[in-house]
């Protein structure tokens, strides 16, 4: 393929943004070479300013879960942007999407609409903070929760692909307050409790981790986390930035039968547009401003324009009984399809799936937190994107992001992605 314009254009971003890029894994670097420039999509594919088309399995990352440019949302979104594109005053609009999310969600009163997943992790936090008058949290390593200064703690996802887990600029004073822990080990996480009685308000958790890969939780270990959040008086927070509205209608916690205190979405909440939201039970809701003590707010939040996206996406997904059962199948049938040719061709390999989330990594031995999704082939992932970009798949450039999968996939797709996927294993 030719990506001529593309490289053009990256070469002239790269004049007046940092690294070319307004998000850092966009910039190819945990894989070499220039990004591609996407000038629109349709359904399951991109086409990049040089007229090449992908099959697309990141999805914007994750909320493209019916597809680009989908009918529903598109026209929602035309016909509010005729009325104005933001007041900063109440909408009957708000209350609506609100009332749909908290009737497809187990365990939640109340909703607030912000404007990112960070932003939605970092609200999450400081309510639980607030609520338990306690200054430190858990996170585990690996896990990605935005770019918060609290988070960005051993962070995963773009963080690792550059090899900088902790940021310049985040305060001593702020690290100190975070708790790291390893994914999947219970041990280490009652060893923190033990070492910090009475002083933890909350473990902050993906309870599918899309940011090292796709890692599942061990059996039991969220349960597990219940209960010792349970027995200390602490919080339990499930980012489902990526989970929520993908996996079930009710996320991460209707399918693992778990009970979070707070959930922060994004993504797929808000259609493709910039929307995140954290939600809980009443009596920790009503602790937020105005009601409560405290303080969150934004000038964008609950724009017309993403709560007219995400709602058309909400709908969609609560009234279709079958969604969540074909992206389990076509996911199923992709992995089934990726290991047969990996192992056909003596390629050592893991693949991680939960639900229509799923990564390969190049090693044999399981792949449970950020130190072991860290032993894979580096230079084969390399080779395995730059393979099946140039026929046409285009999946996330770090080996430390999941795929997702979109039902606007055919199995004429998934059939044209196994068989890129059949000529790239020959040169690994």
């Amino acid at each position: 393929m030719l990506y001529q314009r593309s490289s053009r254009l990256f070469a002239e971003a790269s004049l007046v943004i940092p690294g070319g890029v307004n998000s850092p894994v966009r910039a190819f670097k945990g894989v070499g070479g220039t990004p591609i420039f996407v000038k629109e999509a349709k359904g399951p594919y991109l086409f990049d300013e040089d007229g090449n088309r992908y099959i697309d399995y990141i999805n914007s990352w994750g909320p493209m879960i019916l597809g680009h440019a989908y009918d529903p949302v598109v026209n929602a979104v035309i016909e509010k942007a005729k009325k104005g594109t933001s007041f900063g005053t109440p909408t009957a609009l708000e209350t609506e999407i609100a009332a749909l999310a908290v009737s497809m969600v187990p365990n939640i009163d109340k909703i607030r609409f912000v404007n990112s997943g960070t932003e939605a992790c970092m609200s999450a936090v400081r309510l639980a903070r607030g609520f338990t008058n306690r200054e430190k949290i858990i996170k585990f390593a690996g896990c990605y929760h935005g770019h918060s200064d609290s988070f960005l703690i051993q962070a995963g996802s773009g963080a690792a692909t550059f090899g900088v887990p902790n940021s310049p600029g985040v305060t001593q004073g702020t690290a100190k307050d975070t708790l790291l822990a390893t994914y999947n080990d219970l041990q280490n996480v009652k060893d923190l409790f033990e070492a910090n009685k009475g002083e933890i308000a909350a473990i902050i958790i993906e309870p599918v981790a899309g940011n090292m890969g796709c890692i599942p939780p061990a059996k039991g270990f969220l349960q597990a986390l219940r209960e010792l959040c349970d027995a200390n008086g602490t919080l339990l927070i499930f980012d489902e930035v990526m989970t929520g509205f993908r996996l079930a209608k009710g996320g991460a916690q209707q399918l693992f039968g778990i009970k979070a205190d707070i959930v922060a979405f994004g993504k797929v909440i808000g259609g493709g547009l910039p929307v995140g939201a954290f939600a809980a039970r009443n009596e920790i809701m009503d602790y937020l401003a105005p009601v409560g003590p405290v303080y969150q707010a934004g000038t964008l939040s609950g724009n017309p324009l993403a709560m007219a996206a995400g709602f058309e996406m909400l709908k969609a997904l609560n009234s279709d009984n079958a969604i969540f059962t074909r992206l389990e199948e076509k996911t199923a049938y992709l992995e089934s399809g990726i290991r047969k040719i990996l192992e056909a061709n003596n390629i050592a390999h893991t693949i991680n799936r939960t639900g229509s989330m799923i990564s390969v990594h190049f090693d044999a031995n399981p792949v449970t937190n950020l130190k072991t999704a860290a032993n894979g082939d580096n230079e084969s992932f390399k080779k395995f994107f730059h393979g099946l970009l140039s026929e046409g798949v285009y999946i996330a450039p770090s080996a430390y992001e999941t795929w997702f999968i979109t039902d606007a996939l055919s199995y004429e797709d998934l059939d044209f992605t196994l068989n890129a996927i059949e000529k790239v294993a020959v040169t690994l």
